[in-house]
């Protein structure tokens, strides 16, 4: 805590004195912080910033965190956006997952902070994965639709390296994950999502009208934000940079009044990749004008890349704006990666 303090502190610079319009506590588990502790550290921004009073201040949550007494003390403080990470409903998944809760604890944990007076929640689910059958993943979307939440986070379960489960995989304790299985369970998420009204906005992300994550947009659209703790990355707009992951050697850094970062700046080949790979992602699509803004007449060679998938009807144009189809959101990371610079 007290290190995180005074990272806030050394960085007070970082975005030359914007206004700050969201807050996001997550990466770990935040909600293991107390009230108090939450308070501390939002005190501590708003000292050395100005905090919009309109400002989205969310808390990426557990379910088994938010008993009555944790929501009752976070009511004291100034987040007004909860984060849970459900995953499913299904115990067995949720096993398989090397989750903390149990699917009794994931629909109280929603309902018991709707109660408390916390209305503007987003759920994380997960599909793709052996255990998850379309009955199983259609059963989680209707109870998700059951809590009326307005904003749901939907990720195809990827196998990262140097884990527990590749290493079950690789030595066949654990079936491999199924490339077929995963689309056909994004199509079954897509199709839901839109019978019930929720924008598809971003890959990933789907939202009741007006309930957009504000933090999360504004990393797809590229605006600069300052990243506080162990693993933190932050951009300015011309260079990233990222904390180092080790806790003990954040806290010694920062007590020696430095920054543990490595830092990347970044070239107009860079910029223009990101900007592909994070405006087709989302509902707002790649804006050929913006991209000239970063590099002089790179469209022109974009576009003859993009001839193949205007063919394929994987994307389609409108005015100045490339946007992925409803088949083409199914390629979202090839598209991208074939029309890198």
């Amino acid at each position: 805590m007290r290190a995180l303090q005074q990272e806030i502190e050394l960085q007070r610079d970082f975005l030359n004195g914007e206004t700050i319009e969201t807050i996001y506590f997550g990466g770990g588990t935040p909600s293991l912080l107390e009230g108090e502790e939450i308070n501390q550290l939002i005190s501590t921004i708003t000292d050395l910033h100005t905090v919009s009073s309109a400002a989205e201040i969310t808390l990426e949550a557990n379910p088994d965190d938010l008993d009555s007494k944790k929501l009752n003390a976070l009511r004291q403080t100034p987040v007004n956006r909860f984060s849970i990470g459900l995953q499913s409903f299904f115990d067995d998944d949720l096993m398989w997952m090397n989750r903390a809760h149990r699917s009794n604890e994931a629909e109280s944990s929603v309902k018991r902070a709707q109660d408390t007076g916390f209305e503007n929640i987003t759920v994380d689910l997960i599909y793709g994965y052996p255990l998850l059958t379309d009955q199983k993943w259609k059963y989680n979307l209707d109870k998700v639709f059951d809590l009326q939440v307005p904003h749901v986070s939907a990720y195809s379960m990827t196998v990262e390296p140097r884990t527990a489960l590749a290493s079950f995989i690789k030595n066949k304790k654990q079936q491999p994950m199924n490339e077929e299985q995963s689309s056909e369970q994004f199509i079954q998420l897509m199709e839901a999502m839109q019978t019930q009204g929720f924008e598809h906005y971003e890959i990933s992300n789907f939202c009741k009208p007006g309930h957009y994550s504000r933090h999360n947009t504004n990393y797809w659209k590229g605006v600069k934000y300052l990243g506080i703790g162990p693993s933190a990355h932050s951009y300015d707009g011309e260079k990233r940079q990222w904390n180092i992951a080790n806790n003990a050697k954040y806290i010694q850094a920062i007590e020696k009044k430095t920054i543990p970062a490595e830092i990347e700046v970044l070239t107009e080949e860079n910029r223009l990749n990101e900007y592909i790979m994070t405006s087709l992602r989302t509902q707002w699509g790649l804006n050929l004008e913006q991209l000239n803004q970063i590099a002089k007449g790179a469209s022109e060679p974009l576009l003859k890349d993009a001839a193949l998938f205007f063919e394929k009807e994987w994307i389609i144009q409108k005015d100045q704006v490339i946007y992925l189809t409803q088949t083409g959101k199914l390629y979202t990371d090839h598209i991208a990666s074939e029309l890198f610079f």
